[in-house]
């Protein structure tokens, strides 16, 4: 499975849905970077998401999903399962 990492914040409930929902579909382990602790890294989310700043930033493997509401829609499609299958 690819790797998974979430930019996120201590209270964000899209966060939360985006975790929930990687999860359903398998994913054993979120690598979640907290931007609200470190603005280093929300430069960081900033610069590899191509200057998005809300939360959350969902990243597969080298791939940047986007938000909830991206990852939801790549669900919908059918799109997210062999995204994660990716090694």
């Amino acid at each position: 499975m690819a790797k998974v990492v979430m930019y996120c914040t201590a209270i964000c409930p899209y966060c939360v849905a985006a975790e929930r929902l990687l999860k359903s579909r398998g994913v054993a382990e979120i690598e979640k970077i907290r931007i609200d602790l470190d603005p280093a890294k929300q430069e960081e989310m900033i610069a590899r998401s191509g200057g998005r700043r809300t939360v959350p930033q969902v990243f597969i493997g080298d791939t940047h999903v986007g938000g909830f509401d991206d990852t939801s829609a790549l669900d919908a499609a059918g799109e997210l399962v062999p995204l994660l299958a990716r090694t």
